[in-house]
């Protein structure tokens, strides 16, 4: 087919622009990479972004702006005010909100054109194939291992894009992942870290400014793949250093003994948590390390009856200072070790955290230094504000 037949063909099938979306749109159109048709290709797309949060914010913001048709959004999250330093399609008026809410408020302001599907679900393998069989991109906006593992792995299955972002501190990453030639995330990831080693942003931060510079990044290459335009970073992980603001990328090849995109061995989603190495089948997984986890609702019916638990808060001090539980001892993780001799090792010790993973660290420290009877309450502080007692302020 001519490239006049193909322009021809496309603008019978692509849905035309109105008088207004040719004003909306207007410097796009004047981009020959762009132009009408392109535009109208846009208008005619489908994206997921799973996450409405740092990432998922800039990218949300641009996509609805830039005019793609249809934006799936996957989060079941409401907003807190420790999400407003860096999740920017949020406000203080929406603190208590579901986050789907918040963010279709704001994405019909920027552009009522754009039409929303939402999912107020937690994305799993039980759902992921569904969710996402009918979009063109998928947008990564997670911020665990165990998910950012099930999208590539949904994008792969379904022959998805994958725009991949990830934040840490001062530090940022981009990519493309699942293009039909390129790698995906488990070609440069085979394995996830031991649970623990690398923290979350809740653990060890982050620069509220980061996400919006990784997400727009990731919204530019959805763009950029849904119109066919310019050299994707499929192929190549960008990496950011804020603090120095310095860019580099590296080569990322497809590894042809990748289970997902090389051997093909993997032909179904799995337990993510699992993989991971996380919790997934009760307050006993860590059993053999003699530790086991606590949910907050029975470690408050315990601690009301009067139960005899040591309860160590292994947070900072300026954590302490927001939010803590009256009966808890602040032993900060990083003195845990020089504080052992001043527990009572005949005692049942339970410790916490903010969201649990520096909690079981300090458990798995405190089992290997002898103390027989050892629990993390599963989700930290933040679960306890959850489901405890909402007085509790998160963070």
């Amino acid at each position: 087919m001519q490239v006049t037949e193909l322009t021809h063909a496309l603008n019978h099938y692509l849905p035309e622009l109105t008088s207004d979306e040719l004003v909306r749109y207007g410097r796009h159109l004047t981009l020959a990479e762009v132009g009408p048709a392109g535009q109208r290709q846009i208008k005619d797309s489908r994206v997921l972004l799973v996450g409405a949060g740092g990432l998922g914010s800039p990218a949300a913001l641009y996509l609805a702006a830039a005019g793609v048709g249809t934006l799936g959004l996957v989060d079941f999250d409401a907003v807190d005010l420790s999400n407003l330093q860096r999740q920017i399609i949020h406000g203080t008026t929406d603190i208590g909100r579901p986050k789907l809410d918040s963010a279709s408020d704001r994405l019909r302001d920027i552009n009522p054109e754009v039409h929303l599907e939402r999912y107020d679900v937690a994305l799993k393998s039980h759902n992921a194939l569904e969710i996402a069989r009918d979009y063109d991109v998928i947008v990564d906006g997670t911020d665990n291992f165990p998910t950012r593992y099930l999208v590539n792995d949904t994008c792969v299955l379904l022959g998805k894009p994958n725009a991949f972002g990830s934040v840490l501190r001062f530090e940022g990453q981009a990519s493309v992942f699942a293009t039909p030639d390129g790698p995906c995330y488990r070609c440069l990831f085979r394995e996830p870290p031991p649970p623990g080693l690398v923290p979350s942003c809740a653990e060890a931060g982050v620069l509220g400014v980061l996400p919006g510079l990784i997400g727009t990044i990731q919204a530019t290459e959805t763009i950029k793949l849904l119109l066919g335009a310019g050299e994707s970073l499929a192929g190549r992980l960008l990496l950011v250093d804020a603090l120095g603001m310095r860019f580099r990328t590296i080569q990322v090849r497809r590894d042809p003994e990748c289970p997902a995109c090389g051997t093909r061995e993997l032909r179904e989603l799995i337990d993510y948590e699992a993989f991971c190495g996380l919790p997934s089948n009760g307050d006993d997984a860590f059993a053999e390390k003699g530790i086991i986890e606590i949910s907050p609702r029975t470690l408050a019916e315990r601690l009301a009856r009067g139960d005899d638990i040591q309860l160590l808060d292994v947070r900072e001090d300026w954590e302490w200072q927001i939010a803590r539980i009256p009966e808890a001892r602040l032993i900060p993780l990083p003195s845990l070790e020089g504080a052992l001799e001043t527990l009572d090792r005949a005692r049942e010790t339970v410790v916490y955290c903010k969201a649990g993973t520096r909690g079981l660290r300090a458990a798995e420290q405190l089992a290997a230094a002898g103390f027989d009877r050892v629990a993390n309450m599963k989700g930290g502080i933040l679960a306890w504000s959850e489901e405890v007692d909402p007085l509790v302020l998160r963070y």
